[in-house]
């Protein structure tokens, strides 16, 4: 698994982690089942305290992505995903709507809005990509 971490981002590191799990998760880079890196040669890895990975790692399990098993290591989820069609509706819409406010606030057009969105579609739903990345 390959992660990489920008300590000059403004993003807590841990959330770098968090985000870049899902994104390999995502991606199909990491399969449901697989087993992480320990926290040790995580942190190793990258160069970060330890804690930083142990709460990258009960975030992600708390959310059901991640499992321990302990004294066996931290393993992808294959059951995160049991979560009725209203409930991850709701969870959708307040994922979109944390995207809209960022976007106002940084000053992004919907219409651009929109188009990121359609790139990510592409990206993730059916392996293509819209124009530039």
């Amino acid at each position: 698994m390959f992660l990489k971490i920008d300590p000059s981002s403004g993003i807590p590191i841990y959330r770098q982690i968090m985000e870049q799990i899902k994104y390999s998760l995502a991606r199909g880079a990491l399969k449901m089942g697989e087993r992480l890196p320990s926290v040790r040669q995580l942190s190793l890895d990258l160069k970060v305290n330890p804690t930083t990975i142990v709460k990258a790692y009960s975030e992600l399990e708390h959310e059901g992505v991640l499992h321990t098993r302990r004294g066996m290591g931290t393993y992808v989820s294959e059951i995160r995903l049991k979560i009725e069609g209203a409930e991850k509706a709701e969870i959708l819409r307040g994922l979109a709507e944390r995207l809209v406010v960022e976007a106002v606030q940084l000053g992004v057009d919907a219409a651009r809005v929109r188009e990121i969105l359609e790139e990510m579609i592409a990206r993730y739903f059916t392996g293509e990509e819209i124009g530039d990345s």
